[in-house]
């Protein structure tokens, strides 16, 4: 879809270093001059948003981990001294926790966008399998700071994940407790733990960074999909990139940024939770052990599942299920705007994720009273995972082979200008 370069070298300079090195005529192809669908809304501007956030969390980890000390006696203290001693430090740990929160709620408006307008489908299966493996070096990046403020929670949410290895001893005897006990680098979460943890944090966003720049490759080979989910038929359906959606984005990422900030300032503990500010402690259990909202789901998954391993086979399967999305779905229309039966499924599939990220929050034993009955969450947390799998298992199949889509617009611009004439591009 991006064609032949059109970037033009001016200068001697330029023109000698577009021999050499056309880093120019790249960022021309890739950034200014890309043909983009002229329809894109709103829902598109999160990859931009997702951009700078990553920024935004490289920059203060770098600059957090100048002044933290990962060792278990002094962790905690560390951390606190960050808050009150370092100039600004307060400043650069509230968005570097909070920018965790706001770059997963972009990322998860930015998954349910490609599924609701099929994004995943063919040519752009690479692009959503890369998509997807950012996900989960985030989550893995996500868990891992957690741990190093070394709190209560902190302490404990690493002794449960890590513990969940030695579930696969039931598969391979030792094996798992062979992980976890590397994984500690002992025989219990400690000195030795913290340290890999830190280490571990501080590479893996380098390694994200690394996989974004494939899912950018990977965008611009077969272009971007639009909320129509029909192909580029000419240039009549297609605008540069700059400056009609470097304006749109920058709008939408200036009042994203907007939000981010009054929280950072104003409710900076909006997702926290007070047990992290008790320094850790292994012989206290904490009554709840929750992990981060953005796990909360994931979460809610495992407990559901009375038998340990079992338990950990679900929260695995549910995240391996994603990569197989481009191949579950049969239907050949891709935006879920012209499949009315999908559209359904989809918006209980989008309620089903709260619920499930509601129901991790809570305890393990907690019920609604319904009618004078109580219901038990943990069924609740059944049905709701049935239906997390049963929708990308069962219904992306079946009713992509069943249901009767409405018909699709003849191309992108007709639907936006109607019978007006498309200016021509600069």
């Amino acid at each position: 879809m991006s064609g032949p370069s059109t970037y033009v070298p001016k200068t001697a300079f330029s023109r000698w270093l577009d021999a050499r090195l056309p880093i120019i005529r790249f960022a021309n192809d890739t950034m200014l001059t890309f043909p983009t669908p002229r329809n894109l809304n709103f829902w598109y501007a999160f990859g931009a948003i997702l951009t700078v956030f990553l920024g935004i969390q490289i920059v203060t980890g770098i600059v957090l981990a100048m002044h933290y000390v990962p060792n278990e006696n002094l962790a905690f203290d560390s951390v606190e001294s960050i808050m009150r001693d370092v100039n600004y430090g307060w400043l650069l740990r509230y968005m570097h926790a909070n920018g965790a929160s706001f770059f997963f709620l972009a990322v998860y408006v930015h998954m349910f966008r490609g599924l609701y307008y099929g994004s995943y489908k063919a040519p752009r299966e690479v692009l959503w399998i890369l998509g997807v493996v950012i996900y989960v070096l985030m989550m893995a990046t996500a868990f891992l700071g957690y741990v190093l403020v070394w709190g209560q929670m902190s302490f404990w949410a690493a002794t449960v994940i890590t513990n969940l290895f030695s579930s696969l001893d039931q598969i391979v005897p030792h094996v798992g407790t062979a992980i976890a006990t590397w994984l500690w680098g002992g025989f219990a979460v400690g000195d030795a733990t913290l340290n890999r943890f830190f280490s571990l944090h501080y590479l893996l966003p380098f390694a994200i960074a690394a996989v974004v720049g494939l899912h950018i490759w990977a965008l611009h080979v077969p272009g971007n999909n639009n909320p129509l989910g029909i192909d580029v038929k000419g240039p009549q359906d297609t605008l540069p990139f700059h400056p009609y959606y470097t304006a749109k984005d920058a709008f939408y990422v200036a009042l994203f940024v907007v939000l981010y900030m009054a929280v950072v300032f104003y409710n900076p503990d909006l997702t926290g939770n007070p047990d992290n500010y008790i320094p850790a402690n292994p012989v206290v259990t904490p009554p709840d052990i929750v992990p981060e909202w953005y796990l909360l789901p994931f979460y809610a998954m495992l407990r559901s599942v009375p038998q340990k391993l079992l338990g950990v086979l679900v929260l695995a399967g549910a995240i391996v299920t994603l990569f197989f999305v481009p191949w579950l779905d049969t239907s050949k229309v891709r935006s879920c705007r012209f499949r009315p039966q999908m559209k359904f499924f989809f918006w209980f599939f989008v309620v089903d994720c709260i619920l499930l990220g509601y129901l991790g929050s809570q305890s393990v034993d907690a019920a609604w009273n319904l009618a004078g009955i109580d219901l038990p969450l943990v069924w609740v947390a059944r049905f709701a995972t049935a239906y997390y799998f049963g929708f990308f298992w069962v219904l992306l199949p079946l009713v992509g082979l069943f249901e009767k889509p409405k018909a699709l617009p003849d191309s992108i611009a007709k639907s936006v200008l109607g019978n007006a004439q498309p200016m021509p591009a600069e």
